[in-house]
């Protein structure tokens, strides 16, 4: 499958090493414009095709993914749309930028709003996808297929959208915040900075394939490594006591709040 990048930073280059890291998509069939000439190079580097012509960047793609800031989705769209057929699927990244805006450009061509988070680099994104109502469902199919490979993926409606933002791209600031200040932690009881990194961050991973696999309420992973008077319930109940939880919620819900206001 040919695809094409509209934009090569900080979300479409995690798109595209995750793309190289997970294997199958060939180098030589993903095709990248940007203005930046230094990244171009890179991926030109890696046997990838670029340009600066947008418009001719689309050519003979099946996928589109459009990874422009929220600002520059009009006029790119319409340097693109001319060239367009009815069977290409535009993908867009912009965050905050709705079905309606977007086809106040496109039309009726078929179309997601995703938002992924940059562990796509990493294969463990968490892609939330929104289909425009025309779009039909293999085209969503061929969208969520494609976006597997660089992690998981879940069909929402746009109301749900500006929430999932928030838990699944702003999330991944949250949890590096949590990972940060373990590794302190971990520092000042006598680990090295090093050590401190690998034990909290395996810890973090292992806690999330968990619940993602076993299906299970953190609660009650918690509670089959909490005994009675233990380092773990201690520990627990001190960083309650310092507002861990409610520093936590209030966070989320202040940034939902802001990113609805903007």
């Amino acid at each position: 499958m040919q695809i094409t990048l509209i934009g090569a930073g900080n979300i479409g280059s995690s798109l595209l090493e995750g793309l190289l890291h997970e294997g199958s998509q060939n180098p030589g069939d993903i095709t990248i414009s940007d203005v930046n000439l230094q990244a171009l190079e890179h991926y030109r580097s890696l046997g990838m095709n670029t340009m600066t012509d947008n418009a001719g960047a689309v050519l003979g793609s099946s996928l589109i993914f459009v990874c422009v800031k929220p600002w520059l989705i009009e006029e790119v769209l319409g340097e693109i749309m001319p060239s367009l057929k009815p069977h290409q699927i535009l993908i867009s990244f912009a965050a905050g930028v709705s079905i309606d805006r977007i086809a106040k450009e496109t039309g009726e061509q078929p179309l997601c709003r995703v938002i992924p988070n940059t562990a796509m680099a990493v294969n463990a994104s968490m892609g939330c996808i929104v289909p425009a109502p025309w779009t039909t469902p293999d085209q969503v199919s061929e969208v969520q297929k494609f976006l597997s490979k660089v992690g998981n993926t879940l069909i929402m409606k746009e109301t749900e959208l500006d929430a999932a933002t928030i838990l699944a791209s702003c999330g991944t600031a949250f949890a590096l915040r949590y990972l940060r200040a373990s590794i302190e932690a971990g520092v000042e009881i006598g680990l090295r900075p090093g050590e401190a990194t690998v034990l909290a961050a395996q810890s973090m991973l292992g806690a999330a394939k968990i619940i993602l696999e076993g299906g299970g309420h953190p609660e009650q992973e918690i509670d089959k490594v909490t005994t009675p008077k233990g380092s773990t319930i201690t520990g627990l109940n001190a960083m309650e006591k310092g507002g861990f939880s409610s520093a936590l919620i209030q966070g989320i819900l202040t940034a939902n709040g802001l990113y609805k206001k903007n």
